[in-house]
């Protein structure tokens, strides 16, 4: 069935005739991988495949992110030359000198070939997913490149904002009322942010256009919030969360900020709010926060959090969300609560306790810890305003 399927798309398998290369695999049976890097192997030799190793690096940006600790840190996969620690370069937006790489083992390398996908430290910025990396001689050529790019992007904004004048306004306001939903949006990851721009743009309608002021990576902050206030805009968080002086200014400001970590929950919500549907059936409540700050290691248990509830009450029952500099990277159960060694079914804010959670080990002293219960909300549907000629 899925055959037919690829084929009616023009991917014709070679057993019907096709070109397509078919490799038949399934994790659960452990089947088909051996088979599928040989695939990989004959395809390559077949469409003659060759990168020259003894230049300077090509590659392409596949992820990217801002770690507090770090700073900008890019995924990169090299496609042509030779990429080395010291070498300066052009990507995208951003410049940078290449500060150390890692491999896909997390191990420290000090040059990557073709076909190589490293982790690069060293940037100016973030870049975007899909970036293309180039090696240049200098810093002064790189840093020149960057700029230039920079003004280029500023005047295509500033073109693509000055849509709206007075010559057309009245146009615009005869075809019928213009109506925006205006959005920002924080990730966790650079892809998390261009799938949830892509899976948004597609909800734009002639009635309703979906538009989205800022993006970036990183933990939602005062300034998101202002922008938010001053433009009006609601702020989308996925896998990220805000500190409290941020919730703060959020509900100071009337600020909307909704938190997802399904983007098909995201899409499906910004949907029917277009439709007049905003009220999720279900709203999520933190019912407490504690910090981690100290790591014991139990044996048969594993690591275990000594941590101090800083507002609220942490109950036995509740879902809990690790966070690390803002950022989701744990959402599961407690595998158990306790106070002197005791278990307990709840501990309240000033207290301090013991936790494990489920299937999660990698646990750091300062990491967030946040409990909280999903509530049923009754839907409704927003009440038309009544037009009167």
């Amino acid at each position: 069935r899925v055959k037919r399927e690829l084929a009616e798309l023009g991917l014709i398998p070679e057993e019907w005739g096709g070109e397509t290369l078919f490799a038949e695999i399934s994790a659960k049976k452990k089947i088909g991988i051996e088979e599928l890097l040989e695939l990989v192997l004959l395809q390559a030799e077949i469409l003659e495949l060759k990168a020259n190793p003894n230049k300077p690096a090509r590659g392409t940006v596949i992820e990217a992110r801002l770690d507090k600790g770090r700073g900008p840190v890019a995924t990169v996969l090299v496609r042509e030359g030779t990429l080395r620690v010291g070498d300066y370069f052009v990507c995208g937006l951003e410049y940078g000198r290449v500060r150390a790489m890692m491999n896909d083992r997390g191990e420290r390398i000090k040059e990557a070939g073709p076909s190589i996908p490293v982790e690069i430290l060293g940037l100016s910025g973030v870049p975007q997913a899909g970036d293309e990396l180039v090696v240049v001689e200098s810093e002064k050529l790189a840093k020149e490149v960057s700029q230039y790019r920079q003004q280029k992007r500023r005047e295509a904004l500033l073109v693509k904002a000055g849509g709206i004048s007075l010559e057309n306004i009245y146009e615009k306001l005869k075809e019928g009322e213009v109506k925006e939903l205006k959005l920002i949006v924080k990730a966790d990851v650079q892809g998390s942010v261009e799938a949830i721009r892509e899976a948004l743009q597609k909800l734009s309608t002639d009635e309703v256009k979906v538009n989205i002021i800022h993006t970036s990576t990183g933990t939602i902050t005062e300034s998101d919030i202002l922008l938010a206030a001053a433009s009006h805009a609601i702020v989308i968080g996925f896998n990220v969360r805000p500190g409290a002086k941020v919730k703060e200014l959020a509900q100071r400001e009337n600020v909307d900020v909704r938190f997802y970590n399904v983007i098909y929950h995201l899409v499906n919500d910004i949907k029917d709010a277009m439709s007049g549907m905003l009220e999720p059936e279900y709203r999520e409540k933190i019912i407490g926060e504690a910090e981690i700050r100290q790591l014991f290691k139990v044996p048969k248990v594993g690591m275990v959090a000594g941590c101090y509830v800083t507002s609220g009450k942490i109950e036995r029952g509740a879902k809990i969300r690790i966070l690390r500099e803002g950022v989701v990277v744990y959402d599961g159960k407690l595998a158990s609560l306790k106070r002197f060694k005791e278990d307990v079914k709840e501990v309240a804010a000033g207290y301090e306790c013991g936790m494990s959670f489920e299937n999660f080990q990698d646990i750091k002293v300062n990491d967030i810890v946040e409990a909280y219960v999903i509530e049923e909300v009754k839907r409704e549907l927003a009440s038309q305003p009544s037009r009167q000629g």
